[in-house]
Formats: structure tokens, C-alpha cells, sequence
């Protein structure tokens, strides 16, 4: 009996180990070895990219965000900022550090089906969000890191997989159980780190607003209190930002905004044959590929039917998506989107089965949906004082990081000198902050993806 328990005792225990092993790994910094900023990266100054997921277009003034406000006031402020279609967190997120529209860099989806790798990309897969392979484009970490500058990542879509054989110096794999006290501290750190081993570029991703938009909706009291969390903690980073005395410039923004939807009359999934067609759903947004992609006839009627049958949703082939989107034929350079592309007009949604309803969506066309547009702004030294902005597209937030850092983008984009040029000072000097030694391009290239 006693050898009995004993063994228990030593399960129990060993148990507890790999729970804490497990844990750890889960929360702990992963550092790549061997990286350090060379000179001219060492003259650059340091940007910081926060972005609060779901934080609308007008929330700091709805909710009176007064940290925000006024951190803006000294800095730049943009009417809006238009995300990309769709306006969902892993393809806006990418877009943003890549400069490439989802079209354009694969992500198309939060979950999506790749019919030439007949395998299937999930946000919530970890051997998928780790993969490398999936994605397309450049980071702007990986462009830092090529250029011999340091990059440090506290979150962002791509930062835990390998890209183009390179990740951040520093990163963690995403998580909710750091405290943000506690992440503050880590960016201290980072920035306290000698010349040759301190991040130039550090993103920041917080989570709070978009959770709270779609458990409750854009004007529940939670979301009120959650922007106020997202604002105090900015307000923390900034206190701990002065006290260092770097060229630290910040850049707040979100990936897309939230809407009310109707949550009573929600609509049914199409009725498909499954035998021919893959039907991939969400609510906000549905792909359907045919099984066998040389049977072009059958796409043709499984449309026709689709189209016929419709109510309160959009189908589309999908070399017929609209081009503003920049998502169906030619840019759909992954073959990811779909044969066939289902969209509900807004603000209908799809549900079936036991799938939870949720007040808060987005995912929408931007341009007939004002809700679904983000928030930007910008303060520091290299940024012009109290200036406002209209709204642009986020392809352009690239181009802007890109120049502060005076990196040069030496692969595919749609990004472009556009906000470079309307938010930054251009008499803060030649060097690190001037805008013509830059060669961002002007123009759109993109290669064939291999």
C-alpha cells in the first residue's frame, strides 16, 4: 500500500511538472540568438506599433479616451482608417505589417481552406499560426531583421511563425496571462538593453476592446470600460517611455472597428452538394470550392443556384468580386478566396447549428460600412503636431514604419509614401528621420508567389 501511494505521490508530482514546464514555455520570451543592430540601425530612432483589436474609428471620442485624446493632440489623428476587406483581425493584422492587401499575402481569412495545399489555416491552430509556409509578404520585423536591426514582438499575427527564415529577436506566442503591468515592464526592459541589442521596432497588440465588442456590442458598457483599460494602459507605456529618454515614436492603432449586427433574423447557410462543393462558413463571410476545380460547368450552376436563391446576401464568382477589395482574381494570387464567395449584406449574419450569436461583428465591406473603420494615431518626435488626417487605407501604415526606420523595402507591396509624407516633420533633419533617402516604392509589385 505504502509503495502504492508513493507512486501516486511521484504521478502528482510529476504532473505538476509538466504543467509548470508547459506553462512556462507558454508565457516565457523566446529570444533568437546571434542578433544584434549594426551601426546604422543603431542611428535609427525606435517605433513602437500598438494595435487595439476592435478599437473603432470613434471610440477614444465616444468613450472619451482623455489619455489618447491628448497624446493625439501633441501628434496626428486620422478622420479613420480604412481596413482591408475583409475587415477581420489575422488578414487586417498582416496587412498592416506586410503592406500587402489578404488578397495579396494569403491570409484571406481568419480561418480559410488552400485548395493547392489541400489543408486548411486556422487562427486558432497553433501548428498553422506557427507555420511560415502560409505566409506571404514581408514583415516588417523581417525587413528590419535583414537590415540588421533588432525587433522585438509582444504579439502580432506572424510573429510566432518563421518568415522568409526569420522571426523577431524577441517574442512571445500569444497569450492572456501576462498582466499588462507586467508587459510594460518587458518593453522597459527591452528598451533598456545596450545599443547593439535594443529593439528599433516593437508591436503591441492588446485584445480587451474586440472581446468586450463582441460579447456585448459596440455600445455596451463593457466596451466603455474596456476602451478606458486600452487608454490607461497607454497612458502607463508613455510614463515609462519619458522616463527613458529615447526618440521613441508611437503609433496606436486597431485592425478594424466592430458593428451591431442583427443577432434575431439571422440567416441559414446555403444549400450546397458537399459531394462537389467544400464550403468553408463564418458568419460574416463563406468560400466554396469545387472538389474538382477542372469541372469549371459545375461552378457555373452551383452560382446560378446560389445567385437565384439569395436573399439578404451577395454571391459571387470569383473573378466577379468587386475590384476594390483587391480580392478575387488576379488578386487572388493564393487561390484562396474561392470559387465561389458568399458575403450577407449588413447587418444580417449567418448562423446554424449551436454557434453562439454575438451583438459585435465585423468583417464587412468598409466601404459601404463606416463601422468597420479603425482607429490611427500617431505622437513623438519624428511625427508633425496637432495634425489631422482624412481617412486611407492601412496598406499605408508599411510605408510609414518602413520610413521612420529608414528601412528600405526591397520586396512585394501596395504600400506607398502617401502617409510618410502628411504625418512626419520633414524639418526634424537629414539622417534617421529624413524622407528622401528612403526608397519605399511608389508603385505596386508584386511577383508571382512561388
Amino acid at each position: 500500500m505504502r509503495q502504492f501511494y508513493s507512486l501516486v505521490f511521484r504521478l502528482f508530482l510529476l504532473c505538476i511538472f509538466f504543467a509548470g514546464q508547459a506553462m512556462g514555455q507558454d508565457i516565457s520570451q523566446q529570444i533568437v540568438p546571434g542578433r544584434f543592430n549594426g551601426k546604422a540601425a543603431q542611428q535609427q530612432p525606435y517605433v513602437i506599433l500598438i494595435s487595439a483589436d476592435g478599437f473603432r474609428y470613434d471610440y477614444a471620442t465616444r468613450y472619451n479616451a482623455r489619455h489618447l485624446l491628448d497624446l493625439s493632440s501633441v501628434g496626428v489623428t486620422a478622420k479613420s482608417m480604412e481596413p482591408a476587406f475583409p475587415s477581420l483581425t489575422f488578414p487586417n493584422h498582416y496587412t498592416l505589417i506586410t503592406g500587402l492587401y489578404p488578397g495579396h499575402h494569403g491570409l484571406v481569412d481568419n480561418s480559410f481552406w488552400d485548395p493547392r495545399r489541400q489543408s486548411r489555416y486556422s487562427m486558432y491552430n497553433k501548428k498553422t499560426v506557427g507555420d511560415g509556409s502560409w505566409y506571404g509578404g514581408i514583415p516588417l520585423w523581417v525587413l528590419a531583421e535583414q537590415q540588421q536591426m533588432v525587433t522585438a514582438s509582444f504579439y502580432w499575427v506572424g510573429s510566432e511563425a518563421d518568415i522568409k527564415g526569420v522571426r523577431p529577436t524577441y517574442y512571445y506566442n500569444y497569450n492572456e496571462k501576462i498582466s499588462m503591468d507586467e508587459r510594460i515592464a518587458v518593453v522597459k526592459n527591452w528598451l533598456q538593453l545596450p545599443a547593439d541589442k535594443r529593439p528599433h521596432l516593437i508591436t503591441f497588440y492588446m485584445p480587451e476592446v474586440d472581446h468586450e465588442g463582441h460579447d456585448h456590442g459596440p455600445y455596451s458598457k463593457e466596451v466603455e470600460e474596456a476602451v478606458h483599460f486600452v487608454d490607461a494602459s497607454v497612458a502607463k507605456l508613455q510614463d515609462m517611455l519619458d522616463s527613458l529618454k529615447l526618440p521613441v515614436n508611437v503609433v496606436f492603432l486597431s485592425d478594424h472597428g466592430m458593428a451591431q449586427v442583427d443577432t434575431v433574423n439571422t440567416l441559414p447557410l446555403p444549400v450546397v452538394d458537399t459531394t462537389r462543393l467544400n464550403m468553408q462558413p463564418s458568419d460574416v463571410l463563406i468560400h466554396i470550392f469545387a472538389r474538382d476545380t477542372t469541372d469549371k460547368e459545375y461552378i457555373t450552376q452551383a452560382y446560378a443556384k446560389l445567385k437565384a436563391e439569395a436573399k439578404d446576401y451577395d454571391v459571387y464568382l470569383n473573378a466577379q468580386l468587386p475590384g476594390r477589395w483587391n480580392y478575387g482574381g488576379v488578386d487572388d494570387r493564393y487561390k484562396r478566396a474561392g470559387d465561389i464567395v458568399v458575403v450577407p449584406r449588413f447587418p444580417k449574419i449567418f448562423a446554424w447549428g449551436n454557434k453562439r450569436i454575438y451583438p459585435g461583428r465585423h468583417g464587412f465591406d468598409p466601404r459601404k460600412v463606416k463601422d468597420m473603420h479603425a482607429t490611427f494615431m500617431a505622437w513623438g518626435p519624428a511625427f508633425k503636431q496637432g495634425k489631422q488626417i482624412g481617412s486611407f487605407p492601412n496598406v499605408q501604415v508599411y510605408g510609414l514604419v518602413a520610413g521612420l526606420l529608414n528601412l528600405d523595402i526591397n520586396g512585394p507591396t501596395d504600400t506607398n509614401r502617401k502617409l510618410f509624407r502628411k504625418t512626419v516633420r520633414k524639418t526634424v533633419g537629414r539622417g534617421p528621420y529624413d524622407p528622401e533617402p528612403s526608397t519605399l516604392y511608389d508603385k505596386l509589385l508584386l511577383p508571382e508567389p512561388k
